[in-house]
């Protein structure tokens, strides 16, 4: 009876345990719709067909954006989803628009990290984009209205590489000498919304290189780039390593491509 007991209590610890940790992987890998609905003081919801009098280049083409998906409903109104990010748009339309009367996530990113809870965390990092600050905001980068919020998902790298580009026009090209590695798109080496490494890059120093230039030494190739041997000596790359990233000491300094030469050198 004893044992029974303690198997019992064993069984409700390990349980309890493992269904705690499932619910934080839960809340972590799950796709959020909205955690509430943005709020403006005084404000009611006057539902979507009030907002597409007037919004028609947002509203029309709004049921083939990934925000589509947000399907919100008020119980006097119907259909809210322009008013979960916007706000209630009673003071908006009684003030016949303008400015103060309703949110603009552009300005106020807070109405994203609703939902967007990560990226508002990896913003705070130490290298990020201007977010949080107010001098840029997330649809300058993400189409919010239509279409993929992502650009360049699947096989649309160009889409994702020509987000990027808008602002980072020396990165564009095209080069002479091209690295593949633009072909993967720039979220291969850097995270846009922010992370603990300078350019935002996803590992630091000659980590990130690595990551694919791990092939083995050949010092018949001259040129070769790979993680035991440079142009001279596996002793001389070694050295050089130790001494700070690829793209340092006048060797691979122009990782986006070059127009002079084909080891990436200005």
């Amino acid at each position: 009876m004893k044992m029974r007991l303690r198997w019992t209590k064993q069984t409700l610890l390990f349980g309890g345990a493992a269904a705690w940790g499932l619910l934080l992987i839960s809340c972590v890998m799950a796709d959020r719709t909205i955690v509430a609905p943005a709020k403006i003081a005084g404000a009611t919801y006057v539902g979507t067909k009030e907002c597409a009098q007037c919004h028609t280049d947002q509203t029309d083409h709004f049921g083939t954006a990934s925000h589509a998906r947000l399907d919100l409903k008020d119980p006097k109104v119907g259909d809210i989803a322009c008013e979960s990010c916007h706000g209630p748009g009673s003071l908006h339309v009684a003030a016949g628009g303008g400015k103060g009367t309703i949110i603009n996530p552009l300005k106020s990113p807070e109405t994203c990290f609703q939902c967007h809870l990560d990226k508002r965390a990896q913003f705070s990092l130490p290298n990020s984009h201007q977010v949080l600050n107010g001098k840029m905001g997330c649809s300058d980068c993400h189409e919010v209205h239509k279409g993929n919020a992502v650009a360049g998902t699947g096989a649309d790298l160009e889409g994702q590489n020509a987000t990027c580009t808008k602002c980072h026009t020396e990165q564009r090209g095209p080069f002479v000498y091209e690295h593949g590695a633009m072909r993967e798109g720039c979220v291969a080496c850097h995270n846009p919304h922010g992370t603990i490494n300078q350019k935002m890059l996803v590992a630091r120093d000659a980590n990130l290189c690595l990551r694919c230039h791990l092939e083995a030494p050949d010092l018949g190739k001259t040129g070769q780039i790979n993680a035991n041997a440079i142009h001279h000596t596996a002793e001389d790359h070694a050295t050089r390593l130790m001494q700070g990233t690829c793209w340092s000491a006048g060797c691979h300094e122009a990782p986006h491509g070059s127009n002079s030469n084909n080891h990436f050198r200005r």
